[in-house]
C-alpha cells in the first residue's frame, strides 16, 4: 500500500492539474499545494517517477501516468466519501470535515469504504459539491460556472466550493452560500472587483470579491 506521503503528492498533483491548462503541472505549484520547498517536492517527484506513478520533466513539470491517475482518484474517493459520512451520519459541519478526512483517508480500508458508500446510498458529490469518483475510477463533472462567469439575474444553485481552506469554508458558510443554495448574481464589476448576490430563499444580499466569487461554482436551475 502506498505511503501517506505518496498518496498526498499524487492527490495534489491531480487536483492542481485540474486547474492548469498545460499537460504538466509546474513544480512550484506542486510544492505550494503541499506546503513544502521546491527542492523537497522535486526529490519526491523523482521517486514517484521511478515508481511509474508520474512523468517528470526538469524545468517543465510533472504529470500523472495512468497508474498515478488511478491512485489519485482512489484517494479522492476515500477522502470525499469520508467527508460525506462525517456530515451526514456524525453531524459534522460541512466546513470542518476537510482536515478530518485528510487524516482518515490514509487508514480506512477498501472494505470499510465500500460499506460507507453503500450506507450513504452511493453519493455522487461530497458536502462541498466535489464529485466523488466511482469505485471503477471514473470522475463525472457536472456543467458548472463560477459566480464570475454565470449569467446575471438568473437563478442558479451553488454546486461546488473549490477552495478547501477551513477559514474560507467558514466564511462561505457564514455568508449562507452552502451547496444547494439558490441565488442570483445581480451585479458584477471588474473594476471594483466585486460581485453582488441575492439569495433566493431569504432575499438577503451580499457582496463578494472576485477572488472569492471565482471559487464558488454554480449550476443552472431547471
Amino acid at each position: 500500500m502506498p505511503s501517506a506521503t505518496v498518496e498526498d503528492y499524487i492527490k495534489q498533483i491531480y487536483l492542481v492539474s485540474e486547474k492548469v491548462t498545460s499537460c504538466e503541472v509546474p513544480m512550484g505549484q506542486v510544492a505550494e499545494a503541499l506546503g513544502v520547498v521546491p527542492g523537497t517536492a522535486t526529490t519526491m517527484v523523482k521517486a514517484l517517477s521511478d515508481a511509474g506513478l508520474v512523468l517528470y520533466a526538469p524545468r517543465v513539470g510533472v504529470q500523472l501516468t495512468e497508474p498515478g491517475r488511478k491512485l489519485a482518484l482512489h484517494v479522492l474517493r476515500r477522502h470525499r466519501l469520508i467527508e460525506q459520512f462525517l456530515v451526514e451520519v456524525l453531524g459534522f459541519d460541512w466546513s470542518e470535515v476537510h482536515e478530518e478526512a485528510e487524516q482518515m483517508e490514509h487508514v480506512v480500508s477498501d472494505l470499510l469504504l465500500e460499506r460507507i458508500d453503500r450506507y450513504l446510498g452511493h453519493p455522487t458529490v461530497d458536502p462541498h459539491g466535489d464529485p466523488i469518483p466511482s469505485a471503477e475510477g471514473e470522475m463525472v463533472h457536472g456543467a458548472v460556472e463560477t459566480l464570475v462567469e454565470c449569467p446575471l439575474n438568473t437563478v442558479v444553485s451553488v454546486a461546488r466550493i473549490s477552495d478547501q481552506d477551513p477559514n474560507f469554508l467558514n466564511y462561505i458558510a457564514e455568508s449562507g452560500l452552502n451547496p444547494g443554495v439558490r441565488l442570483q448574481v445581480r451585479t458584477r464589476s471588474m473594476s471594483a472587483e466585486s460581485v453582488g448576490i441575492e439569495l433566493s430563499d431569504t432575499g438577503s444580499t451580499l457582496a463578494l470579491g472576485l477572488g472569492a466569487a471565482a471559487k464558488v461554482q454554480v449550476s443552472m436551475v431547471s
